[in-house]
């Protein structure tokens, strides 16, 4: 969850670049950035949806305990579990209590929880992950190596979401702000720029979340 910032003078808010540019250049770790800082070092350019297949990013892997039996999906569902469920034989679960943020509802099966990429398969493809190797893209899609990657949440928001980005869609009013950092972290932390319409978006939530901050680790080359 996004750290508050103490107060601070009125933001200087930041503005579209030309396309293909960097505001600033991205450190390659920051904790507790305001957010309309954080999009000072958001790229920008055009996206292109050719060729893009979801298999082309393997999902879900064996996670980080190959040993465990469960999936990323399921290690996920596990690590954000409310109450905890019960882990059966080839990590079936059951029971269990689980918040989704999207909507802000709790739900009380894991059937019908989805394990959201933040930022979606298709939209990384978009932005630059089509240039990628397999292996960095394997990485991308199981990324429980920062807390904004990857959430839990329910089927039916998660449907609603698609592989749309915040110009398109924004979940409950209640985690907007949260979304918003969790949105950039991701970006920032596979460099991965922003179109002109979702860093408008993007700037228009920075706004209305002065408090809200960005923390990321750029991912392992």
């Amino acid at each position: 969850m996004p750290l508050v910032a103490p107060a601070m003078a009125a933001p200087v808010w930041p503005t579209a670049q030309p396309a293909g540019t960097v505001a600033a250049p991205a450190p390659q770790a920051a904790q507790g950035v305001p957010l309309y800082q954080a999009l000072k070092w958001l790229g920008e350019a055009g996206e292109r949806r050719d060729g893009y297949s979801r298999e082309l990013f393997r999902h879900w892997n064996k996670g980080l305990n190959p040993t465990d039996g469960c999936d990323t999906r399921r290690e996920v569902i596990l690590a954000e579990a409310k109450l905890a469920p019960e882990v059966g034989a080839r990590c079936v679960l059951s029971g269990g209590r689980w918040f989704s943020e999207y909507d802000q509802v709790w739900v009380t099966s894991a059937s019908s929880l989805d394990v959201d990429h933040t930022v979606p398969l298709a939209e990384a493809w978009d932005s630059g992950a089509s240039a990628w190797t397999a292996a960095r893209r394997e990485a991308y899609a199981n990324d429980q190596g920062a807390p904004a990657s990857l959430i839990a949440v329910s089927g039916s928001s998660n449907r609603s979401k698609s592989d749309k980005d915040p110009a398109q869609w924004l979940p409950v009013e209640g985690y907007r702000c949260e979304y918003g950092a969790a949105w950039v972290a991701t970006k920032l932390r596979w460099q991965l720029p922003a179109d002109l319409a979702e860093r408008d978006a993007l700037t228009r939530l920075a706004e209305a979340c002065p408090d809200t901050t960005v923390s990321y680790e750029q991912a392992p080359q």
